[in-house]
């Protein structure tokens, strides 16, 4: 794990790789959760977590829906739906920092009852959004609506 020194200097100087969960239950609603820190901190967004360098795109995928859903999802029974930039103006470690992610988004089809989830490190509430709501709401951030498209065509 890096030392918060040492992430904060990749952060300035280069773009992270993460993962983003495109998660729809069986009511074709979309899974956000409420974010806590920045970049995105108070706007709803869909769960997701950077890769650790050595680590496998499958094992990622693992860690990073336990640790944002509180359940495993395999890589393999997900869709990916394209590679994204997402650029903010800020970071985790002040407002003077910008973040640069890029990131693969996966689309997931879950029962709401398989998740167990998880509240405090990153996210303060979820909720489940109507695909036809997320366009319009001011509230979701507009990272979490590019997906939309893309989902829309598999869906």
């Amino acid at each position: 794990m890096l030392s918060k020194e040492d992430f904060s200097e990749i952060i300035k100087n280069s773009p992270i790789f993460s993962l983003d969960l495109v998660i729809i239950n069986e009511h074709d609603e979309l899974l956000l959760g409420k974010r806590l820190n920045a970049p995105a901190k108070g706007f709803w967004f869909v769960p997701g977590g950077r890769v650790f360098k050595q680590e496998r795109l499958e094992d990622a995928f693992l860690r990073i829906s336990e640790a944002e859903i509180g359940c495993c999802l395999n890589r393999q029974d997900a869709h990916l739906l394209g590679i994204f930039d997402h650029i903010y103006e800020d970071s985790v470690f002040s407002s003077d920092i910008p973040t640069h992610y890029i990131n693969a988004a996966y689309f997931v089809k879950v029962k709401t009852t398989d998740l167990k989830l998880p509240l405090g490190e990153q996210h303060l509430h979820y909720r489940w959004l109507n695909l036809s709501e997320v366009k319009d709401d001011a509230t979701v951030h507009t990272y979490s609506k590019i997906f939309l498209e893309k989902l829309l065509q598999v869906v």
